[in-house]
């Protein structure tokens, strides 16, 4: 059986978008692959323990430094775990710089989720060491097509990259969830969602400003930095009585089913794919999304699963969510093709398939494992 090691920052019930995916992944490809997982703990102690079959390995942790977890055992984890491929979740320059310290021989796949945005004296250090993992890597796969051909880190590697989407598991999003009715009767029908963290690059300002323009309510969930600015800008825009700042909710399904429609406002390519979307999707809730230089817009597309408009524009933002309150013709095709769109290009079955095919490739014909 193939033996398979994942290397991440952190795995669940650590949060995060790459810490779900990477759970996601790997518990999938038990069916076939022996599976392991080397990460940082969430604290200074060594964990071992299995988890859904799958075995995961923290390291300790003695902190973070710009957003990386500070884990020099690292190496070590991943020197010891044996395993015919290695696949690197990045951007992760402390992982990629403990791969390249651990020796470890096995066949490198790196998943390249984004790239790394400021920071620029730190990449100055750090960039020598995440491109040499990069060099070492058989294969590596982005999340989108647009993604690849907008980025300045994977154009040396173009060749070796193959595009594989991340994904959901549309069953999750599929049943009816009672507590919608409560959620419309509590804020209206013309309810409107996003969901992220509260920093500058998700756009949520813009979406608080378009609400001067939209008969309807706008829930926000999630928690950050910006949660003061943002609750005093809907104050400034006499708009507070019209959104709300739910904070942290555990179960998004409620919520998702309840609005007529899902803005993701973001305004720069941090927004590297945006899964929130693929959740809204499935749940058939069409998504109101920016044309950025990422997999935003390739995930939503314009016309058939979203509308897509001009990132930091609010009264773009406005018009389109008006358009999504009132048509219910066009709500009900966007919607339609939402759940299409999940179904065909963004299930988890297809995401773990299109990751066997890299391994397979990079193993070469000789020593092929037997196809999932």
């Amino acid at each position: 059986m193939l033996r398979l090691l994942h290397i991440g920052k952190f795995y669940p019930p650590h949060p995060g978008g790459i810490e779900t995916h990477l759970r996601d992944l790997a518990t999938r490809q038990t069916n076939s692959i022996q599976v392991s997982v080397v990460v940082s703990s969430s604290s200074r102690k060594a964990i071992r323990e299995r988890m859904d079959e799958v075995s995961v390995v923290r390291v300790p942790c003695f902190g973070t430094f710009a957003s990386m977890p500070l884990s020099p055992r690292l190496a070590a984890g991943i020197r010891t775990c044996p395993a015919e491929i290695v696949h690197l979740h990045t951007p992760n320059p402390g992982a990629a710089l403990a791969l390249l310290l651990s020796g470890h021989k096995g066949k490198v796949v790196i998943t390249h989720h984004a790239d790394t945005l400021g920071r620029p004296f730190l990449r100055k250090l750090s960039d020598p060491f995440v491109r040499a993992a990069m060099d070492r890597a058989s294969a590596i796969i982005v999340t989108s097509s647009r993604y690849l051909a907008s980025s300045p880190e994977l154009a040396p590697y173009k060749e070796k990259c193959r595009v594989v989407p991340l994904a959901i598991d549309p069953a999750l999003y599929s049943e009816t969830a009672t507590e919608s009715q409560r959620i419309r009767e509590q804020f209206g029908e013309r309810i409107l969602l996003s969901v992220g963290r509260l920093v500058p690059y998700k756009g949520f300002r813009f979406a608080i400003e378009a609400m001067a323009q939209v008969d309807g309510h706008l829930c926000i969930i999630g928690s950050g930095p910006e949660d003061g600015f943002l609750r005093q800008l809907a104050r400034e825009r006499n708009v507070a009585d019209k959104v709300t700042f739910l904070g942290r909710v555990d179960d998004l399904r409620p919520y998702y089913q309840a609005a007529r429609a899902f803005v993701l406002p973001s305004v720069t390519r941090a927004e590297a794919f945006g899964v929130v979307q693929l959740e809204a999707m499935a749940s058939g809730t069409p998504v109101i999304n920016t044309d950025l230089d990422s997999g935003v817009p390739e995930v939503g597309v314009d016309g058939v699963s979203a509308l897509t408009v001009p990132p930091g524009n609010a009264a773009a933002l406005a018009k389109a969510m008006n358009s999504l309150l009132d048509d219910p013709g066009l709500r009900d095709r966007l919607a339609a093709g939402a759940r299409q769109a999940v179904q065909e290009k963004y299930s988890l079955d297809r995401m773990v398939r299109s990751t066997f095919d890299v391994y397979q490739e990079v193993l070469g014909a000789a020593d092929k494992p037997a196809s999932l």
